[in-house]
C-alpha cells in the first residue's frame, strides 16, 4: 500500500498549488485527479478556454470598429469559428502540461481516476488503496441547475459554460440565463461575434453583489455593445422544439409570461460544490445541506487529518481564493502558520471593459453604519484610456472617514483586472488613501486613474 503525507483530491487551482506547496515543504505528495488533464474546471472549461475566447472577440471588435479610425485599412476579417476553437484549445493545452511539467518538477504523483475515502488516512481510486497521513479535498465545484430546464451540451441547445465553450457553429440568437460573471462574459463573446443575446436575470440588477454604481454603468455600456437585458425575471421551463429553444419567463412584477426563441440557450446561474463519491457524510465530515464542507480556521474537517479547500468549503468560488487555501492548508499541515485574508480577495469580470472590485461596497458600509468617503475618477479623464478608445467607466475607492483607511475598491475600465491589485497590496498593508495619492504613477498609464480616484478622497482629482 502507497503511503503518502499528503493526498489532495482534485487538480484544480486549489488542489494543484496545495499539493506544490506541500511538496516544497518536504512532503510527500500525491494528487487524485479523474480528468485526462490536469488544471481543474478553471484551465480546461472555466477560466483559461474563456478569457482565450474574450481575447479572440476582443481583437475581432478593434479590427471592425477602431482599426480604421486609427488609419489602419485592412479588409473586414472573417471569422473562422473552428480556428478559434482550436486556438483555444492550443491556450488550454500548454496550460495544462505546464501543471504536469511542475508535477515532475516538484516529484508529486498524479493517480489517476475518482476518489473515494473509505475512511480517516486512505483514500480509495479503482480498486487501490492508498495511504495518506493528511487528505485535503479540492474537488471543485460543478455548474448549478435551475427546475424546468434541462442541459444538453452535446445537443448544444440547452448549455451551461462547458457547452457553450464548445458550440458546434455561430448562433443567430442565445438568450443567457443570469447575469454573474460567467453568463456576462460569455454573452459578450458571442455579441462580438454576431449573435443576438439577451440575458433574462431574476434580480433586479446585474452582477450581484457588486457596487450600484458599476451594475448600472456595466449594463449601459454592454447594452450598448447590443446586448439586451431583461431584469425581475424568473424562468419557468425551456423547451427544445426542432432543435430550438423556447424559453418561458414570468415577470416578477405582474407575474405576466413571455416566451423567447433562441438558437442557444445558455445557462449561467452559479456552481455548487462537487463532492459526489467521495463518501464524506459516510465518513463523518460535517457539511451544509447544500453539501459544502464544514471547516474550522485552519481548513481542517470534522475528521482528523481531513482537510477542505476552494469551492468544496464556503466563500467566493474564485482560482485565486482556492489557490491561497491550497497554500494555506500546506502550511498548516507542515507545522506552520496558514494564512488567507478573506477581506482582500479581489473579484474580476472579463468583459471590455474589465469590472473589478475588492473590499467593501458602499452598500456594506452603510449597512455596518461605518462613516466613510468616496474617492471616484472617471477614464474619460485619463489620456492612456482616450487613446485606446477605453474611456468608459471609472475608478470608485472607498475610505474611512476619520482614519482615511482604504476599506474597499471597484474599477470598471481598461484592464481593471490588474489594476485592482494596487488597492489589494494597499489594503493588505493598512494603508491610507492619501498614501496611494502621494504614490508616484507613471505616465500616461491606467493606473493614474487610481492615483486619481485616492486624490479624490481628499482635496480632490487633479484632471477631473
Amino acid at each position: 500500500m502507497a503511503q503518502y503525507d499528503v493526498i489532495v483530491i482534485g487538480a484544480g487551482p486549489g488542489g494543484y498549488v496545495s499539493a506544490i506547496r506541500c511538496a516544497q515543504l518536504g512532503l510527500k505528495t500525491a494528487c487524485v485527479e479523474g480528468r485526462e488533464t490536469l488544471g481543474g474546471t478553471c484551465l480546461n472549461v472555466g477560466c483559461i478556454p474563456s478569457k482565450a475566447l474574450l481575447n479572440a472577440t476582443h481583437n475581432l471588435h478593434e479590427a471592425q470598429h477602431n482599426f480604421a479610425t486609427m488609419g489602419l485599412k485592412v479588409p473586414a476579417p472573417e471569422v473562422d469559428f473552428d480556428q478559434m476553437k482550436a486556438y483555444k484549445q492550443d491556450v488550454v493545452d500548454g496550460n495544462t502540461k505546464g501543471i504536469e511539467f511542475l508535477f515532475k518538477k516538484n516529484k508529486i504523483d498524479w493517480i489517476k481516476g475518482w476518489a473515494s475515502i473509505p475512511e480517516a488516512g486512505k483514500v480509495k481510486v479503482g480498486d487501490t488503496v492508498y495511504e495518506a497521513k493528511n487528505i485535503v479535498v479540492a474537488s471543485g465545484s460543478v455548474p448549478t441547475a435551475l427546475p424546468g430546464i434541462t442541459v444538453d451540451n452535446e445537443a448544444g441547445v440547452v448549455v451551461d459554460s462547458t457547452g457553450a465553450l464548445a458550440l458546434p457553429k455561430i448562433p443567430e440568437k442565445m438568450i443567457v440565463v443570469g447575469a454573474g460573471v460567467i453568463g456576462l462574459e460569455m454573452g459578450s463573446v458571442y455579441a462580438r461575434l454576431g449573435a443576438e443575446v439577451t440575458v433574462v436575470e431574476f434580480l433586479d440588477n446585474i452582477t450581484p453583489g457588486m457596487d450600484a454604481e458599476v451594475q448600472k454603468n456595466l449594463q449601459k455600456i454592454l447594452s450598448k455593445q447590443g446586448m439586451k437585458f431583461i431584469l425581475g425575471a424568473a424562468v419557468q421551463g425551456v423547451e427544445t422544439v426542432d432543435g430550438k429553444a423556447k424559453l418561458t419567463y414570468k415577470s416578477r412584477k405582474d407575474d405576466s409570461e413571455t416566451v423567447l426563441d433562441a438558437d442557444v440557450v445558455l445557462v449561467a446561474t452559479g456552481r455548487r460544490a462537487f463532492t459526489d463519491g467521495l463518501g464524506l457524510k459516510e465518513l463523518g465530515v460535517e457539511m451544509t445541506e447544500r453539501g459544502v464542507v464544514k471547516t474550522d480556521g485552519h481548513w481542517a474537517t470534522s475528521v482528523k487529518g481531513v482537510y477542505a479547500i476552494g469551492d468544496a468549503v464556503a466563500g467566493p468560488m474564485l482560482a485565486h481564493k482556492a489557490e491561497d487555501e491550497g497554500m494555506a492548508v500546506a502550511e498548516v499541515i507542515a507545522g506552520k502558520h496558514g494564512h488567507v485574508n478573506y477581506d482582500v480577495i479581489p473579484g474580476v469580470i472579463y468583459t471590455h471593459p474589465e469590472v473589478a472590485s475588492v473590499g467593501k461596497t458602499e452598500q456594506q458600509l452603510k449597512d455596518e453604519g461605518r462613516a466613510y468617503k468616496v474617492g471616484k475618477f472617471s477614464f474619460m479623464g485619463n489620456a492612456r484610456a482616450k487613446a485606446v478608445f477605453a474611456a468608459d467607466g471609472f475608478v470608485k475607492i472607498l475610505a474611512d472617514k476619520e482614519t482615511d483607511r482604504i476599506l474597499g475598491c471597484s474599477i470598471i475600465g481598461p484592464a481593471a483586472g490588474d489594476m485592482i491589485h494596487e488597492i489589494c497590496v494597499a489594503m493588505e498593508f493598512g494603508a491610507s488613501a492619501q498614501d496611494v495619492a502621494l504614490t508616484c504613477h507613471a505616465h500616461p498609464t491606467y493606473s493614474e486613474a487610481v492615483r486619481e480616484a485616492a486624490l479624490a478622497c481628499g482635496d480632490g482629482a487633479i484632471h477631473m
